[in-house]
């Protein structure tokens, strides 16, 4: 074992030290190593991968003039709109130039997402293991910085097709845009989002609902602008200088951020959820009876009905915005039109948002999960007859309904019906089938434009398939609920 003495290190063979703030001088039988850059850097490497030594670095979060809890808010907020890039609003305004430069049709650029997005979904059950076990400052500044780095491939994709071979086939085309696309969604739409959100749903317990809903409202509005930002990046220099742009952002200045202001849980840094001043203060209204892992979620009911209700919703939002500018010219509207009803429905999601988040902390879940199902019905219905005057009210009434209960949902879900020892695993298993739903999506409008000439069969299949799910969410009851209850009636006949 290396203890510092001065300025080498000291090599001995007393207990292991598993902090490296206990290291002291040993005076028996020691054995100097002048490697001193090699131990000190591996020492550093240890101290960032172990919560408990480093909660409290650079600043004791305890200390801050008001609960910390608020200020993770914001930086977890933040860690979403940073993986923007990897999310689909992201990606689609990038669409166009792709197939232009990469001389692809629309269905083959489609296989290439799908086939990136749904190998990416197969790799987040590992990630959230890894933030179980790490936390959340190695695991969103490790994603940020490769996030960055992707996007500089994405910007210049093409001229390294080129380079590979100067008149490429469209297997190595494709195999050279399904690396990207798998990296993006993977570091983007999964972990990035996975480690935010999750780190953000530590800090509360009775709150959380409350407290999230703001983050949540900050989340719409920016995913929302996103595609006009982009457009504009785009549009003042051009689609590749636009990647590099945000991969800078992104890699460069956001994993700072990370390491100085994300914290991993209350407990931690030497504070209690919500802000109370003693663990359990606040008479809980939701009794975490069992922290599940991952295997026991997979075979709750309610598991599965959360996860396919908010899949759907990937598999429709994602092939609708990846399609948008298509589906409304095809309705007689223009570009402008389509990357503009972003804006409406996140003005709607905010609404709901903030009312559902309230509403969360006081009623079972399954409630909003009947009017994210219906709210996707009526939002699809509009998208199918688009071309009528009164479709595109529909349309921005159910997509913003639905937009705004995913993000209430997915945030209060899977701490109150699983707990959180195994937050990590369990939100990483339910986002792998979000994301691996959001992977059909694009190809699943593709193939009804290709084969029918429009969309509509694309959005029946969905809508029929949220009614069922809607029809099956009456029995998606809390876990922790029935097994309060059959305690009761454990005890009772005992």
């Amino acid at each position: 074992m290396q203890y510092f003495t001065g300025g080498k290190i000291l090599i001995t063979h007393r207990k292991k030290i598993t902090n490296p703030s206990n290291l002291y001088f040993n005076p028996k039988k020691p054995t100097y190593d002048n490697n001193l850059p090699v131990r000190r850097f591996l020492l550093l490497t240890f101290a960032l991968v172990n919560q408990q030594s480093t909660a409290n670095l650079p600043f004791s979060a305890a200390r801050w003039p008001f609960f910390y809890g608020w200020m993770i808010l914001v930086w977890g907020t933040l860690g979403m709109l940073m993986s923007v890039p990897g999310q689909t609003i992201g990606v689609s305004v990038f669409t166009e130039p792709l197939l232009e430069v990469l001389k692809l049709s629309r269905d083959q650029l489609s296989l290439a997402y799908m086939a990136g997005t749904i190998s990416s979904a197969f790799l987040l059950p590992w990630a959230g293991q890894l933030y179980d076990r790490w936390g959340v400052r190695p695991v969103a500044s490790l994603a940020a910085l490769l996030l960055g780095l992707v996007l500089a491939y994405l910007s210049q994709v093409d001229r390294v097709v080129r380079w590979l071979d100067a008149t490429p086939s469209i297997t190595l085309t494709l195999l050279s845009l399904f690396l990207g696309f798998l990296s993006l969604r993977f570091l983007g739409q999964g972990v990035l989002t996975l480690v935010s959100r999750n780190m953000m749903m530590q800090w509360f317990d009775q709150r959380r609902g409350f407290a999230t809903g703001f983050s949540n409202v900050f989340i719409s509005l920016g995913f929302s602008s996103a595609p006009v930002v982009l457009d504009s990046l785009i549009q003042q220099y051009d689609w590749r200088e636009a990647w590099l742009i945000l991969g800078a952002t992104v890699g460069l200045l956001f994993p700072v951020v990370v390491l100085v202001f994300f914290r991993n849980t209350p407990e931690a840094s030497g504070l209690c959820p919500d802000g109370s001043r003693q663990s359990g203060r606040l008479q809980p209204r939701f009794r975490i009876v069992k922290d599940f892992t991952r295997r026991e979620a997979l075979r709750s009911y309610a598991f599965w009905l959360f996860t396919l209700m908010l899949a759907m919703q990937g598999l429709y939002v994602t092939g609708f915005t990846f399609h948008v500018i298509s589906i409304f010219e095809l309705a007689g509207l223009g570009k402008v039109a389509a990357i503009t009803i972003f804006q409406p429905v996140a003005v709607l999601a905010v609404i709901v948002t903030l009312t559902a988040s309230s509403l969360s902390d006081y009623i079972p879940l399954k409630y909003l999960l009947y009017a994210e199902g219906l709210g996707a019905c009526l939002g699809i219905i509009g998208m199918i007859y688009l071309g009528e005057s009164w479709a595109y009210y529909s349309l921005v009434a159910g997509n913003g309904l639905m937009m705004g209960l995913f993000s209430v949902i997915t945030t209060v879900t899977w701490p109150r019906y699983f707990g959180k020892r195994y937050l990590g695993a369990v939100s990483g298993q339910a986002t792998m089938f979000i994301v691996f739903g959001s992977a059909l999506g694009p190809v699943l409008f593709s193939a009804s434009l290709s084969n029918t000439g429009d969309y509509g069969v694309a959005g029946w299949v969905c809508c029929a398939i949220f009614f069922t799910l809607v029809l099956g969410a009456t029995r998606a009851d809390n876990p922790q609920v029935l097994l309060e209850k059959r305690e009761t009636t454990t005890r009772s006949y005992s």
